[in-house]
C-alpha cells in the first residue's frame, strides 16, 4: 500500500473525529491550549492506536466484533448526543452538561470514532501495509484535524446564539446514525 492511499484512508478516518472536535468546542466554547492538545491526543492516539490492534488481530478479530462494532458507536454517540440535546433545552447549570474535557467522556468519544479504524488495521495487515507508518500518518491527520475542529467549533459558538447544546447533540447522533447506517448497508 502507497503513502497516498494511506493519508487518504487517514483522512476518512479523521472526519468523525473532526466531527466530534467540533462539537467539543461548541461545548466548552473556551478552550485553553492544554485542553486542546488532551482532546486532540486522546482523539488521535484511539484513532492511531486502533489500526495497530486491529493489524496485530487479524481476521479473527474482525469476525468477533464486525456484527456489532457499529451499534456499540451507535450507542455511545445516540447516548452523549441525547443527552446533549436535552440538556441544551434546559436551563441547567453548566456542570450538568456534557464535558467532552471529562476522561470518561473523552474515551468513550475516542472509542467511538474510531471503531473504523480497528477493522482497517485488519485490512492493512491483510495486505501487508506498514502499520507503524500508517499508525503515524492517521494519528497526525487526526490530530491536526481535530485541533481545526476545536477552534472551529470554539469560533462558531461566539459568533452564533443558539441551543448550541442541543445542535451539539443532533451532530453526535447523526455520526452515531451514520456510522450505523454504512454498516447495515454498506
Amino acid at each position: 500500500m502507497d503513502l497516498f492511499s494511506i493519508f487518504i484512508i487517514a483522512l476518512g478516518l479523521s472526519v468523525d473525529s473532526f466531527a466530534i472536535s467540533v462539537t467539543s468546542g461548541i461545548i466548552l466554547k473556551n478552550i485553553s491550549i492544554s485542553q486542546t492538545v488532551k482532546i486532540g491526543f486522546f482523539l488521535s492516539f484511539f484513532q492511531a492506536g486502533m489500526p495497530v490492534i486491529g493489524w496485530l488481530a487479524g481476521y479473527s478479530f474482525k469476525s468477533m466484533i464486525v456484527n456489532y462494532d457499529h451499534w456499540l458507536a451507535f450507542f455511545l454517540l445516540f447516548a452523549i448526543g441525547l443527552k446533549m440535546l436535552i440538556d441544551g433545552f434546559k436551563n441547567k447549570p453548566i456542570d450538568n452538561k456534557i464535558n467532552p474535557l471529562n476522561m470518561i467522556v473523552l474515551i468513550g468519544l475516542s472509542v467511538a470514532t474510531s471503531i473504523d479504524a480497528l477493522i482497517v488495521g485488519v485490512s492493512f495487515g491483510v495486505l501487508e501495509a506498514p502499520i507503524l507508518i500508517s499508525a503515524i500518518i492517521i494519528g497526525s491527520i487526526t490530530f491536526i484535524a481535530s485541533v481545526a475542529g476545536l477552534k472551529l467549533g470554539c469560533r462558531f459558538s461566539k459568533l452564533v446564539k443558539l441551543k448550541l447544546d442541543a445542535i451539539a447533540g443532533i451532530v453526535l447522533i447523526g455520526i452515531g446514525t451514520k456510522i450505523l447506517i454504512e454498516h447495515l448497508y454498506f
